[in-house]
């Protein structure tokens, strides 16, 4: 066998393993250690090169950047258990309920706050669900829209800042933090804009499906109304502001004044006092938080470490010359590439986690990226765009089965009249997922839609440059230096001496 053909071999071997269902780290680990010792064995690499992996390992868990994850992560679940959403959720249910689609519209508005503050979407589909959902069918939602809605809205926190994703990407593209989290607040907001779009024109449509609820159902109004709604939405936007705009995450600031990893230790602190506000704060919420924490960032390492063990040896192989001489020779140059590779990506969402695709593949992906000439931020808050149809679409939706959980809760609470079947759940969550999908064009046709909130680079022309060099007394000629010869430490008249003198 040639080594030009093993590295083919180790990237189908990498999809067949994800295909098996078995846990994706140790999979990972157990095919690049294999493969390792099979190229050794043909003496394709000397067993030295594996004494590197130790070290590479080590390097990878002592990145400052990693430490963001477990930050953001805490601070996100804090927030989901504060009581937050449950006001916010109920205010603006009261504030849009009246109009056709307001619940909609309120389930929309909510998701893209509680993304902006919490970062997870698990929580935060489960929390909305819980109180939205009763009330949708009790007013006669239809169920495939409230269903959709509920798990669409959910995975907006995929991509708004402060996206445990988005951190990931940065890392493994080398590219600022801030200056992602900037780019991602364009398709962020279109997002909204296009789900908003859709249930409007649901309500001229099919206004059956959306009704508005009575103003009888309403339990405040006026002035009462708005400063409930105020009370949810001038905090968040306050912790917001503190966590983003510290870091530079911000449309219109381009100045950081603190790491990621910094932005999300105060981010924690924020989440506690709102916590304590809400009077949620107690030594049992703080236990959960931190073992939900603990889970979620032992998880994030140990993928890191298979997908390291796996791309070493495929390097090793000359497995990123296979990939950029696959990617470079597609027909249509940039946009060849881009459609293809979101493609892949949405494939692979069948059957990866948003993490397992952002250490495995991106590191494959992002060379070739650079060497086509594509901006990496821009790359990379296109791909996160891709990776939020992996919570909505079988056979791993995980946004679908926290929906399918809480529905099935509900109906044994009696909160709920009927069960909710499957099929409303996974059929109405194929509207969201076309618009998710609309929204991958948009940004790959339009880049203005992520550069737009990105400061300009400011550009030099070469054929401008005038370099003014002054003239120095090495250059003057004799006759200019008063008779003192510049290469000499004599004067010169001693140096013009008639030779007879000199004898």
């Amino acid at each position: 066998m040639q080594m030009e053909n093993f590295a083919p071999m180790m990237f189908g071997g990498l999809v067949l393993i994800m295909l098996i269902g078995f846990p994706v780290a140790f999979s990972l680990s157990a095919l690049g250690m294999a493969s390792g010792l099979f190229a050794i064995q043909m003496g394709w690499f000397p067993a030295v090169f594996m004494e590197n992996l130790p070290i590479n390992i080590f390097g990878i868990l002592s990145n400052d950047l990693l430490l963001a994850i477990p930050f953001f992560t805490f601070m996100g679940a804090i927030l989901e258990k504060c009581g937050l959403a449950e006001d916010m959720l109920d205010s603006m249910g009261q504030l849009f309920g009246t109009v056709k689609g307001g619940l909609g519209y309120s389930v929309i508005i909510v998701g893209f706050i509680l993304g902006a503050i919490t970062g997870t979407v698990a929580g935060q589909v489960i929390a909305m669900a819980m109180i939205s959902l009763p009330v949708m069918i009790r007013y006669g939602y239809n169920m495939r829209y409230a269903t959709g809605v509920l798990a669409a809205s959910g995975t907006i926190t995929q991509l708004v800042p402060p996206s445990l994703v988005l951190i990931v990407m940065a890392d493994q593209l080398g590219r600022s933090v801030g200056d992602m989290y900037r780019g991602a607040w364009g398709p962020s907001i279109l997002q909204v804009l296009i789900f908003a779009g859709y249930t409007f024109m649901l309500g001229i449509f099919k206004p059956h499906h959306i009704p508005g609820i009575p103003k009888t159902a309403r339990t405040l109004s006026g002035a009462k109304l708005w400063a409930k709604c105020l009370r949810g939405i001038i905090p968040s936007a306050i912790l917001i502001f503190a966590v983003l705009g510290s870091m530079g995450g911000l449309p219109g600031i381009d100045t950081a004044i603190a790491t990621p990893t910094e932005a999300g230790a105060m981010g924690v602190v924020g989440a506690l006092i709102l916590a304590a506000i809400h009077k949620r704060l107690t030594l049992a919420l703080i236990w959960e938080a931190m073992v939900g924490t603990m889970r979620l960032t032992a998880m994030v390492v140990f993928i890191l470490i298979g997908a390291r063990v796996f791309s070493m040896v495929f390097q090793g192989v000359d497995g990123a010359k296979w990939v950029e001489h696959l990617l470079t020779g597609l027909p249509g140059g940039q946009i060849g590439f881009l459609i293809v590779v979101n493609l892949f990506i949405f494939f692979l969402a069948f059957f990866l986690d948003f993490f397992e695709i952002a250490f495995i593949i991106l590191p494959m992906l992002g060379p070739v990226a650079a060497k086509l000439g594509i901006d990496l931020v821009w790359f990379g808050v296109l791909l996160c765009v891709n990776m939020q149809t992996s919570f909505m679409h079988p056979p791993f939706g995980f946004a679908l089965f926290y929906l399918r959980g809480i529905a099935d809760s509900l109906y044994k609470d009696k909160r709920i009249e009927k069960p909710v079947q499957s099929s409303d759940i996974y059929l109405g969550a194929i509207p969201w997922v076309l618009m998710q999908l609309i929204l991958v064009a948009i940004v790959i046709f339009v880049p203005q839609t992520v550069t737009v909130f990105l400061p300009t680079e400011e550009k030099i022309d070469t054929e401008k440059i005038q370099i003014d060099v002054p003239v120095s007394d090495l250059q003057a000629t004799p006759n200019d230096s008063a008779g003192e010869n510049p290469f000499s430490d004599a004067p010169a008249a001693a140096a013009s001496e008639p030779e007879t003198a000199k004898k």
